[in-house]
């Protein structure tokens, strides 16, 4: 799958889940990490549960170059795995971006 089509399917998983409310069940491709499955809904708990899949895609994408390492893995799984966290951290840049134009805006308005 292309870095592109990775970037499109995450900011799409980030648009339904703002536009549904459902900020607790943000899907990653299957890294082996389970996710957070408690009922707090607002920005700041999207952001947070986009952080927790980030860091898990992360560990992911270690767990399995280790195994590589050792033997145990396939290198298209691996470079999968490393792209899809490139992605994450990409996707959430890209948030922390907007938050601080919004905020930057936000604070150029006249009172």
């Amino acid at each position: 799958m292309s870095t592109a089509s990775l970037v499109a399917n995450a900011y799409a998983a980030a648009a339904r889940a703002a536009n549904t409310g459902d900020h607790t069940r943000m899907p990653l491709r299957d890294h082996g990490a389970g996710l957070d499955d408690s009922t707090s809904t607002g920005f700041g708990a999207m952001l947070e549960n986009t952080l927790a899949n980030t860091m898990a895609a992360g560990r992911a994408s270690e767990h399995k170059a280790q195994a590589l390492v050792a033997g145990k893995a396939d290198l298209v799984d691996v470079v999968t795995a490393v792209a899809e966290t490139e992605v994450a951290i990409e996707s959430l840049v890209s948030i922390r971006d907007k938050v601080i134009q919004a905020y930057q805006e936000i604070m150029q308005m006249p009172i």
